[in-house]
């Protein structure tokens, strides 16, 4: 049995510590039913219940992708699309959205057709990491294009598993306290 404050009082029968969570206005809950004998602790179960739904909030909040931007024009350069591709392919890499938008200035939008080739030319080299979830299109001044991490096969994840697996290893002694000789 565990109290209010979090100390330890002991082995009690089931009513005797029904009585002592009724005297403080707290509830009575069964934290661990399999342990010989259960462990029970008084706490305020609405108290617990909101304190658990805030931290569940919390983490899906963690767990949602960020929308990362990058920016270019019509006119960019090829050596700056390559350093927008390479911090593209660094936000995919960690799990981001990407959001690539090009600006159209004055009569640039005359030629929309110059920003989209350049998005296409973004898409293909992102294609190793990134798939396209929305296609470029235009907006207003900008077009807009969407790319989302490609999902991880299988059996990367099992290698990658498996390397940490391996390097976590211990080597066993013989029983005599010594280590193999290698």
């Amino acid at each position: 049995m565990i109290g209010s404050d979090g100390t330890q009082i002991g082995i009690l029968q089931s009513r005797q510590a029904l009585d002592m969570a009724r005297e403080e206005g707290l509830d009575l809950v069964m934290v661990s039913p399999q342990a010989v004998p259960p462990v029970c602790r008084i706490i305020d179960h609405g108290r617990f219940k909101y304190d658990q739904e805030k931290l569940n909030k919390e983490n899906k909040k963690k767990k949602q992708q960020e929308m990362k931007t990058v920016k270019m024009r019509p006119g960019t350069a090829p050596h700056d699309l390559n350093i927008l591709v390479r911090n593209a392919t660094k936000f995919l890499a960690e799990g981001n959205k990407v959001k690539v938008s090009c600006q159209f200035r004055a009569r640039e939008i005359t030629h929309p057709e110059i920003g989209l080739k350049k998005m296409q030319a973004v898409a293909e080299q992102l294609a190793e990491v990134g798939i396209v979830e929305r296609a470029p299109a235009l907006d207003g001044k900008f077009m807009i294009m969407i790319l989302i991490p490609k999902p991880v096969k299988e059996g990367k994840k099992n290698a990658k598993a498996q390397d940490a697996q391996d390097s976590g290893e211990a080597i066993q002694d013989n029983g005599l306290g010594e280590d193999h000789a290698t």
